[in-house]
C-alpha cells in the first residue's frame, strides 16, 4: 500500500440537484474520462490512472451516491441519471470531445451518454459493460435481485480502514485483486464513523442501482457511432457473455478477450489493463487521424 498524493478533487452541478465529485490527475496528452462500476467510486482507477498519466490527461468521477458524490433526499439512480452525471464533468471540464474508459455500469453509462449526445466521445474502451436486450430483462431482473439482496446485507461500519481492508482480502472476489487496486476502493470508499469507518455507498443505494438498469441501451446500440473496444474476462456467464454480443451490434465494435481475469480485471491487474488501454487507444486516435 504504497504512499500516493492523489489528484485534485472538484465538484459539479448535475441533473436533480446531484453534486459530482471528480478527481483531476493532471499531465498532458488526450483526455481519458474514468466511469466506475456499482458500488465503487473514481479513486479506485488510481494504479491505472498513474500508470497512463504520461501519455493521457486522466479524470474519473464518482456517481450520484457513490464517493463524495451526494444523492439528495428522493433522488433517481436511474443509469440515465448517471449518464447525466458523466455529461455533467464533460461540459464543466470541458473535456469534449474526449476518450471514454468503463468498467461495468461505468461502461453502460458511457455508451447512454453518447446515445443521448452523439459524439461527445471520440472513442471508449468499456470492460464488460451491462447491457440487457428486453427478452432478457425478466431473466436479469431476477439476477439484479440476486445482487440487489446481497448489497442489501453487505457489513457497513468497520472498526478501522485497515479491518476493512483485511476482510475484504480475505474472500472473493476481492481476494484476487491487485493490493493497490483495493487499497484505493477501501481507503477512498469509507468515511469516518463514531464506531469507525462506514461506507460512503450504502448498501441500499448500490441495491437500487443494480435494480435501475434500463433495455434502451442495448435496444440503441446501433446508433452509437465511435469507434468502441469492448473486452471482457472468462467467466462462463454474466456480463462476460454479453460483450461479444455489444461489441458485434456496435457499428465501429472491436471485442477484446482476457480469459485469465473476471469481471474485476481492471483491479486484478492494473499494470495490463493500463497497458491494453493505452495500446487500444492511441491505436483508435491513429485510425481517426491518418483515415
Amino acid at each position: 500500500m504504497n504512499e500516493y498524493v492523489g489528484p485534485a478533487n472538484s465538484i459539479h452541478g448535475s441533473s436533480d440537484g446531484v453534486i459530482i465529485s471528480a478527481h483531476d490527475y493532471g499531465a498532458r496528452g488526450p483526455t481519458i474520462i474514468f466511469c466506475h462500476a456499482t458500488g465503487f467510486h473514481g479513486r479506485y482507477w488510481d494504479p491505472i490512472c498513474k500508470q497512463l498519466s504520461s501519455d493521457f490527461h486522466c479524470v474519473s468521477l464518482d456517481f450520484r451516491g457513490h464517493g463524495n458524490s451526494s444523492l439528495p433526499l428522493g433522488t433517481s439512480l436511474s443509469w440515465v441519471g448517471m449518464a447525466e452525471d458523466l455529461l455533467s464533468v464533460v461540459d464543466q471540464l470541458d473535456l469534449d470531445p474526449a476518450l471514454a474508459v468503463g468498467h461495468s455500469m461505468g461502461a453502460s453509462s458511457i455508451l447512454l451518454a453518447e446515445q443521448i449526445r452523439p459524439s461527445t466521445f471520440k472513442a471508449a474502451w468499456l470492460f464488460e459493460p451491462i447491457v440487457i436486450s428486453p427478452t432478457t430483462f425478466t431473466e436479469k431482473n431476477s439476477k439484479g435481485g440476486t445482487l440487489a439482496a446481497s448489497a442489501r446485507k453487505r457489513k457497513e461500519i468497520f472498526a478501522s480502514r485497515e479491518e476493512a481492508y483485511q476482510r475484504y482480502a480475505s474472500r472473493p472476489p476481492f481476494s484476487s485483486v491487485d493490493s493497490d487496486a483495493l487499497w484505493a476502493y477501501v481507503n477512498y470508499g469509507f468515511s469516518d464513523h463514531d464506531e469507525g469507518v462506514i461506507l460512503k455507498c450504502r448498501g441500499e443505494i448500490e441495491a437500487q442501482v443494480f435494480e435501475s438498469s434500463v433495455t434502451s441501451i442495448y435496444a440503441n446500440l446501433a446508433t452509437v457511432d465511435t469507434l468502441v473496444t469492448v473486452a471482457a474476462g472468462g467467466d462462463k456467464e454474466g456480463p462476460a457473455q454479453i460483450a461479444p454480443i455489444v461489441a458485434d451490434e456496435l457499428p465501429n465494435g472491436r471485442f477484446r478477450l482476457f480469459e485469465e481475469y473476471t469481471h474485476f480485471a481492471p483491479m486484478e491487474d492494473p499494470n495490463f489493463i493500463a497497458a491494453e488501454i493505452r495500446n487500444e487507444l492511441m491505436g483508435t486516435l491513429y485510425r481517426i487521424y491518418t483515415l
